[in-house]
C-alpha cells in the first residue's frame, strides 16, 4: 500500500531498497563527526538488506528516490535516517507518523551526541524515560532512551 505524505510516498521496503538504504546509513557514519565508523559500506547494506528481510522497514520516496527509512521491530524504532536533501522536509515526520499509526507506544535510542535528533523526538511527543554510558551500545556512546505513547494508551 502506498500512502501519500505531503510530497513523500510511503510503502514497504523491497530487498532491492536495501542499497538505497544503506547508502543514507552509511552517509550518516560517513558524514558525522562523532560517529565512528564502524562498517563498509557493503556491511552497512546488507545490514540493512536483513532489516528489509524481516519486515521491519518502511521508506520514504519522492520522486522513485529513496529520501529516508524507519525501521520498527514491533514497538521499538530501530533505525530512522533521512538522505541529506530530505531533512527538514517532513519525511521523517511522515515515517514516525505511519509507526505511531500502527502500534500505540513506541521507544527508541538516540546518542547524546545527536541533538537535532533529540529536538525532533521531543516535538513528535517523545519523552525521555532513561540514559546510558554507551556499554549498551555498538558504537559506545553515551544514549538516550525515548519513549512515545497514544493518547489513549498514556490516559490507561
Amino acid at each position: 500500500m502506498t500512502l501519500p505524505s505531503a510530497t513523500f510516498f510511503l510503502r514497504a521496503a523491497a530487498p532491492l531498497d536495501a542499497g538505497a538504504t544503506g547508502e543514507i546509513l552509511y552517509g550518516f557514519q560517513q558524514d558525522t563527526g562523532w560517529m565512528p565508523k564502524l562498517y563498509t559500506a557493503a556491511e552497512v547494506i546488507f545490514f540493512c538488506g536483513m532489516m528489509i528481510d524481516r519486515g521491519w522497514v518502511t521508506v520514504a520516496e519522492r520522486e522513485g528516490r529513496i529520501q529516508g527509512f524507519l525501521a520498527r521491530k514491533e514497538e521499538e524504532v530501530c533505525s530512522l535516517y533521512l538522505a541529506p536533501e530530505a531533512r527538514g522536509q517532513g519525511a521523517g515526520r511522515a515515517l514516525l507518523d505511519a509507526a505511531k499509526a500502527a502500534s500505540p507506544r513506541l521507544t527508541l535510542n538516540t546518542f547524546v551526541a545527536n541533538t537535532r535528533a533529540q529536538r525532533f523526538y521531543r516535538r513528535e511527543g517523545f519523552a525521555e524515560t532513561s540514559r546510558g554510558d554507551g556499554s549498551n551500545n555498538e558504537e559506545g556512546l553515551p544514549d538516550i532512551t525515548y519513549e512515545w505513547r497514544a493518547a489513549q494508551e498514556a490516559a490507561a
